[in-house]
């Protein structure tokens, strides 16, 4: 059977990686490596200031005390000596739509998998109540991706709408929209008087047309986005050129 490493960024406890699990547990070999409390918004980052503990749970799970693309780097390369054939990475509680793939830790759990070789998917609910659709079709993706071909360093973002599996209206192939400028940060008093910071909601969307993953996710489609991890805008590097040559 085919080896999955599953991870994500609520939490080793969070119903979204269960539901995950038992939606796939019949059809492959599972691996389970997430972080031991909410890491969402952690992003990309890694720990590299102390050693990381990986802990062994009565689930069968096992939790980590750091990131999410800690874990996926400890599944791959860890204490296992079978590397695993795909990572996924969710179901997140809430879509990853847009500006989101940059802050979230789904994403950046499957973009660990992809940097280590993996082929990798990133799976997320738009709301917190039906992850067993988002589960159903984590399955049929697994069951598919043999047959699916990628650009080297491209991974799947998911963003399911969150109804029963018979109201999905169907898939569509998206690119990401982007949201408006952040708004300004909440300031609060703590018990002591001094003022604290939350971090404000996100933006109105900015770009939400329908070929984008805000406009499929809202009409009720699965959003399925191919993702790169190289961010050289290409198309401007012969701008960079001549502005330099214009000075040098």
């Amino acid at each position: 059977m085919r080896r999955l490493l599953l991870s994500n960024d609520d939490g080793v406890h969070a119903p979204g990686l269960k539901a995950l699990y038992d939606a796939l547990t019949q059809h492959a070999n599972l691996r389970v490596v997430a972080p031991d409390r909410d890491r969402s918004g952690a992003s990309n980052s890694l720990t590299l200031s102390r050693p990381l503990a990986m802990t062994a749970l009565d689930s069968g799970f096992y939790s980590v005390d750091g990131t999410p693309a800690d874990c996926v780097y400890l599944g791959v390369n860890g204490v296992w000596d079978e590397k695993p054939d795909l990572v996924i990475s969710g179901i997140n509680h809430g879509g990853n739509l847009g500006d989101d793939v940059l802050y979230s830790g789904t994403v950046a759990a499957a973009m660990e998998g992809r940097n280590l070789g993996m082929s990798a998917i990133a799976m997320s609910l738009c709301g917190h109540r039906h992850f067993a659709t988002a589960g159903h079709l984590a399955a049929s993706l697994v069951g598919a991706v043999d047959q699916l071909s990628l650009p080297p360093r491209t991974l799947l973002n998911v963003n399911v709408p969150d109804v029963p599996w018979e109201d999905v209206k169907g898939v569509k192939v998206t690119r990401l929209g982007y949201r408006g400028p952040a708004e300004q940060p909440l300031a609060v008093k703590d018990p002591r008087g001094r003022t604290r910071y939350w971090i404000a909601p996100v933006a109105a969307n900015a770009d939400d047309g329908e070929d984008t993953d805000f406009a499929a996710v809202e009409a009720g489609f699965v959003s399925i986005t191919p993702l790169q991890t190289d961010l050289t805008r290409h198309q401007a590097l012969n701008d960079v050129r001549d502005w330099l040559d214009a000075f040098a």
